[in-house]
C-alpha cells in the first residue's frame, strides 16, 4: 500500500489529510483525475500518472473490501 500512496501524493501535490478523505467515487479513471476536498472543506481536482494510476489500480484491485475509502489502515471483518 505505501507505493500507491506515495506515487498519488508525489503525483498530484495532494497534503495527507485530502488522501485520507479520499473516495473511490471521487476518481475519474478517464482523465487521470480526482476530487480532494482540501482546506477550509474546498473541493479541487487534482491530477496523476500513469505511473500512481498502474499502482492505485493495482492497490484497489486486490483488496477485499468494499470500504468507499481509497486508503485504508485496517479492514476489519465484515458482519
Amino acid at each position: 500500500m505505501e507505493k500507491d500512496l506515495f506515487e498519488f501524493m508525489f503525483s498530484t501535490g495532494c497534503r495527507i489529510g485530502e488522501i485520507v478523505s479520499l473516495e473511490r467515487n471521487c476518481i475519474n479513471w478517464s482523465n487521470r483525475s480526482a476530487i480532494v476536498r482540501g482546506k477550509g472543506d474546498k473541493e479541487r481536482e487534482v491530477y496523476f500518472n500513469i505511473r500512481a494510476e498502474i499502482w492505485l489500480k493495482r492497490y484497489i484491485n486486490e483488496r477485499k473490501d468494499a470500504d468507499p475509502a481509497i486508503f485504508v489502515t485496517e479492514l476489519l471483518p465484515q458482519r
